[in-house]
Parts: C-alpha cells; sequence; structure tokens
C-alpha cells in the first residue's frame, strides 16, 4: 500500500500572514515574561501587528493573524485550553467585532490610534464578561473595570501610536 502526499499550494498572501502571525506570536510570548502589577493588565504589543496587518491588508487577514495568535501562543507558553486561553480568545473576538465595524468609519477621524483604543477597550470588555459569566460569578468583578480601562486607554495609545509609525515609515519609503 502507497502512502499518498498531499501537497497544498501555499500563495504569497499565506506567507504574509505566516510572517505576520509569527511577529505577533513572538510578541505574544515575550509579553507572558513581563511581571504584571494586576492579572489581565498588559500592554498588547501583538495587537500593534494586528493593526498593521489590519489597516494595510484588511481585516480578513488580521482575523487571521489575531487567531493564530491566539492559538500558538497559548500553546508555546502552556496556557492552551486553560482560562487564560479564554480569556484571551473573548478579548480577541470582541476586539475583531470592533474593528470590523470600525474600519467602515470615515479615515480622517479614525486612524490606528483611535483603532487601537477602541480594540483595546473592546478587548477589556470581552475578557471582565467572559470572567464574570465564567469565573467569578459575582458583580465584583466589576470593581476593576476602572483600572482595565485605564490601562486600556494608555496601551491603546501607546500601541496606535508605534503601528501608526511603523505604516508612516512604510509610505514614506515607497518609491
Amino acid at each position: 500500500m502507497t502512502a499518498s502526499t498531499i501537497e497544498l499550494a501555499v500563495a504569497a498572501d499565506d506567507r504574509r500572514v505566516a510572517r505576520y502571525a509569527a511577529a505577533a506570536i513572538v510578541l505574544t510570548i515575550a509579553e507572558a515574561a513581563i511581571p504584571s502589577p494586576l492579572p489581565g493588565v498588559k500592554p498588547g504589543l501583538a495587537n500593534i501587528v494586528v493593526l498593521i496587518v489590519l489597516l494595510r491588508h484588511g481585516w480578513r487577514e488580521a482575523v487571521w493573524v489575531s487567531l493564530l495568535r491566539v492559538v500558538a501562543g497559548s500553546l508555546m507558553i502552556g496556557q492552551f485550553l486553560a482560562p487564560g486561553f479564554f480569556l484571551s480568545l473573548a478579548g480577541t473576538c470582541a476586539s475583531l467585532a470592533a474593528l470590523a465595524f470600525s474600519v467602515r468609519l470615515p479615515r480622517a477621524w479614525f486612524g490606528p490610534v483611535s483603532l487601537s483604543i477602541l480594540a483595546a477597550f473592546a478587548h477589556i470588555a470581552g475578557q471582565v464578561l467572559l470572567a464574570r459569566v465564567w469565573l467569578v460569578p459575582h458583580n465584583g468583578v466589576f470593581y476593576l473595570v476602572p483600572v482595565f480601562a485605564a490601562s486600556a486607554l494608555v496601551f491603546g495609545v501607546v500601541n496606535g501610536l508605534v503601528a501608526a509609525k511603523f505604516i508612516n515609515d512604510d509610505t514614506a519609503s515607497a518609491p
């Protein structure tokens, strides 16, 4: 009996998504090594990559990069199917839903920084809601919302500025 080999054609888009996802996964792993003063408060460095993909290549590729980052990153740091994985997935899905809506808004008013802030708030909202429904079955979790909102605002602005810098550098260096 002969084993058959299935070969999949790999397009340039697939390679591009893989490169972006690899960068996002590296940032996720690096971020996992950063001590956090409060569980759930992280800078979201991989979101810089997702924003760049969104603004350069569109929402569909941003979804792929984001979901690959969540799954592969959780596998690599040993949290796949742990509560942290589901919290990250919930935040990512909420963030992607907000970005799906926001990419239709006028670019003059909604650039990388405002998109980043919106995504950060949606991410926190998704995580807090899942935590409330699943992990903390009482309203005490909502006392942390001001801290999470402040961190979402700060990190959303910083990540948006970094993404804008990368996008502007690329457009300035284009022939």
